[in-house]
């Protein structure tokens, strides 16, 4: 099994990316908003509990499949412990069926994911970003209250790689994480 792991900060085009990467391997998408859009839908509001258990139970299940590999995302604060938790968390429900884990960290200036804030693409799979001057809120908001970039050498990870994808396309980002990783 694979497992690929997109971080970065909002609107860095995790999803994007990780779309066009579905389309180029045999793994899956489980972006980030999948749980989350459904809880806000049905609750009104977000719910973390709820996402949590969620998310515990379709990768507890996917890594029990016979299924080549998943693409996953989310943003990441490198300064709260809570998140490297989420890496091991993850890892934990992976190892016991020989997971091969690559992380994959996306970066891109402010400007641009301003812009990649109000994309077609991103509001049509991400309803609770439709409000675009409330998401341009908590983009800003984020960047200035989270470190969502890791500093050289941070990353403990054997198979990973960073990719600042300010000036390059989804499918082209997709391409490097295929060949750097060996997927199919």
């Amino acid at each position: 099994m694979k497992l690929v792991h997109l971080f970065g900060s909002i609107a860095v085009g995790k999803m994007t990316v990780g779309q066009e990467l579905a389309k180029i391997t045999d793994l899956r998408l489980f972006h980030n908003h999948i749980v989350i859009e459904p809880v806000l839908e049905v609750f009104g509001e977000f719910n973390g509990k709820i996402i949590g258990r969620l998310r515990e139970v379709i990768l507890e299940e996917f890594a029990a499949s016979e299924k080549y590999g998943l693409i996953m995302t989310n943003m990441i604060d490198f300064d709260k412990q809570s998140n490297w938790d989420y890496f091991a968390w993850i890892r934990k429900i992976f190892e016991p069926y020989d997971t091969d884990f690559c992380y994959a960290e996306l970066v891109a200036s402010q400007e641009i994911r301003l812009k990649r804030n109000g994309t077609e693409n991103r509001l049509l799979h991400k309803a609770s970003m439709r409000d675009i001057e409330i998401s341009r809120q908590r983009l800003l908001d984020e960047d200035k209250n989270s470190r969502c970039v890791s500093n050289d050498g941070e990353i403990p990870f054997d198979n990973y790689i960073k990719i600042d994808n300010t000036n390059l396309a989804p499918d082209v980002v997709a391409t490097m994480i295929k060949e750097k990783f060996l997927l199919v």
